[in-house]
């Protein structure tokens, strides 16, 4: 990447930006979510709509990115993307009420879905294809190091500050991030096709309504009645969406990608295996701070060695699947997992607390190697006519069950803690146990899907790493 021009190595460094400060907002929040409602007058053990509320409007709004990025040019939606999530900061911090919190990640959320996939179409506009791979990788990289340092340092600003300031420091970031692309970024656009609005609003309105289905009762205060009219209309847009679909040629998703038995089984798989896996990250700083008593900045160091699991298996996933298979990768990934999430709880009821950390790097390694197997199995078969719209549907799915995860993580909580926290110690570690038991469950479900993946035996090729030269 040395020999590209200066003006386009600056436009990589605005979408590494924007890639890193999406990556930091999505973990940088966990840590602080307890000291969010003691200032808010909200239960800790209720807070799981500020993470759903920002995860589900980037699915919801994941769809309509690319086609608006060709259609009005990457620099003006780039710009868009960053001013809205800064906005959207801004109101986070202001916010008043947990209500106000969560409308306030509804605007930065549309900001943060627009982010990363105009980041990447933007990248494959202003290099070389054969450069493609290496400037991806310089882009990602600071997304991967956000998700390193958000737990510690939303901890850090908590204890030391307050948590109003997790939201702040995105202000200064973003004005630079504005003006760099203003002045940096060209507006490349693309003839575009018709914006298929019908299976849009069809499919944004069937997975909002059926998310807020799970917990309306707790979170939204609203009647069963409310709730079954909520689930039938999600039910119906759904349906109707599918018989939009149906031989439709400008329709968001094609229905062919479903007639290969390999991408919806793991489509599927992957939908069932993130949401158990989504639980994580909600679940454990929140344990850490209000089970055990960790400090913010103490819980935000704990979340870093399953980060650091989870990048350094990274460099031999493509072995392990190629030794073993994916049919059996998943399916022991996956109930491994599940082990590991009540070894985790068993050694913190136990107080060993040293050993913690190894824990959470095994949890780190094996998710990192469920997660690239899924990714791989769903898109390796596609072709290249439906390569983009699978993938498409993939990142939804991806930021889709994450949000019903996290939804399903603070129901259980909910549930267990009859609505209040009891002040005595051991009340507070049953009601994460029985959460931590029933998590368990669910992240093994997924299995009896993998199971059933048919074997593979081509094998995936690992990118050579590079070697210096002796002289």
């Amino acid at each position: 990447m040395n020999d590209l021009p200066d003006n386009v190595r600056w436009q990589l460094w605005i979408v590494a930006f924007g890639f890193f400060m999406q990556a930091l907002d999505t973990t940088i929040v966990n840590t602080a979510l307890p000291s969010m409602a003691e200032s808010l007058g909200a239960n800790p053990l209720h807070m799981h709509m500020v993470i759903v509320s920002y995860v589900l409007t980037v699915a919801v709004m994941l769809p309509a990115s690319g086609w608006l990025a060709d259609r009005v040019g990457v620099r003006n939606i780039f710009f868009t993307a960053i001013v809205l999530f800064t906005l959207g900061s801004v109101l986070c911090a202001s916010a008043s009420t947990l209500n106000g919190l969560v409308a306030a990640r509804v605007v930065q959320g549309i900001g943060g879905a627009m982010m990363v996939p105009v980041g990447r179409l933007t990248v494959m506009k202003i290099v070389p294809r054969a450069q493609y791979m290496a400037a991806m990788t310089f882009v990602t990289l600071p997304g991967q190091i956000g998700p390193l340092l958000g737990p510690a340092l939303g901890g850090l600003l908590v204890e030391y500050a307050t948590w109003h300031w997790i939201f702040l420091i995105n202000l200064p970031v973003g004005i630079a991030g504005a003006i760099a692309t203003l002045m940096l970024m060209p507006n490349y656009t693309m003839q575009t096709r018709r914006f298929d609005l019908s299976g849009f609003v069809l499919l944004a309105a069937g997975m909002a309504a059926l998310t807020l289905t799970l917990d309306g009762y707790k979170s939204l205060g609203l009647s069963p009645l409310t709730l079954a009219a909520l689930a039938g209309g999600g039910v119906f847009a759904v349906l109707g969406y599918l018989w939009h679909a149906r031989g439709n040629p400008n329709a968001l998703f094609s229905l062919r990608l479903f007639a290969n038995r390999r991408f919806s089984l793991a489509l599927f798989g992957s939908l069932c295996g993130r949401i158990g896996s989504g639980m994580l990250p909600f679940i454990t700083p929140v344990f850490l701070q209000i089970g055990l008593g960790f400090s913010p900045f103490h819980a935000g160091l704990m979340m870093i060695p399953m980060v650091l699991g989870s990048m350094g298996m990274k460099r031999i996933v493509v072995q392990v699947v190629n030794r073993f298979g994916y049919r059996r990768v998943l399916v022991v990934s996956t109930l491994t997992l599940a082990l590991v999430s009540l070894l985790f709880m068993g050694t913190a009821l136990m107080g060993w607390y040293w050993l913690l950390p190894v824990v959470l790097v095994a949890q780190g390694m094996i998710n990192s190697v469920r997660f690239s197997a899924m990714n791989t199995l769903t898109l390796k078969d596609l072709s290249d006519e439906l390569a983009s719209s699978g993938n498409s549907l993939l990142s939804m799915t991806m930021q889709l069950s994450m949000s019903i995860g996290v939804t399903i993580a603070g129901l259980l909580l909910g549930l267990f803690s009859h609505q209040h926290i009891q002040t005595a110690s051991a009340d507070v570690h049953h009601i994460f146990l029985y959460t931590y038991l029933c998590m368990a469950v669910i992240i093994a479900l997924p299995a009896l899907v993998f199971a059933r993946v048919p074997n593979d035996k081509t094998k995936s090729v690992a990118l050579p790493r590079r070697t210096r030269s002796h002289k």
